[in-house]
């Protein structure tokens, strides 16, 4: 059950937030090859200077950092095709440079992932962590 966690030192309306979430899951099932019931998302909300990473000078332009908690066994190419897609949206959702933008992704054993009902396997191709 991936948690991603977006950043941002600006806010947004809450139809920007329902269409980035839903953006940021197709994004994850498609590159990561998975479902996306089990694909949950953070958005939080700071003020301009209570967010900074150090090679950003100009923070009123925008500035966004995201954690993703992620299951293990995906490739390179998987895990930098999501980090630059996630890039691409916080961009185009309000014009934050890409510069001013850093992911980070941190990978757990599916077990790590827990439900109600179960815990998650570790990852496989094609797969839907919640069917039975």
């Amino acid at each position: 059950m991936p948690h991603l966690q977006f950043e941002l030192n600006q806010r947004l309306t809450d139809s920007e937030k329902i269409a980035f979430a839903e953006q940021v899951r197709t994004l994850f099932s498609d590159v990561m090859d998975t479902g996306t019931d089990h694909i949950s998302i953070s958005i939080r909300e700071f003020d301009t200077y209570n967010l900074s990473i150090g090679r950003v000078k100009e923070p009123e332009k925008g500035v966004a950092v995201v954690n993703a908690d992620i299951r293990e066994g995906r490739t390179m190419e998987q895990r930098r095709t999501l980090t630059l897609g996630f890039i691409e949206l916080l961009h185009k959702l309000k014009n934050i440079p890409v510069e001013h933008i850093y992911v980070t992704l941190t990978e757990h054993k599916g077990e790590d992932f827990h439900l109600f009902e179960k815990y998650l396997a570790s990852w496989q191709t094609g797969e839907d962590p919640l069917a039975d």
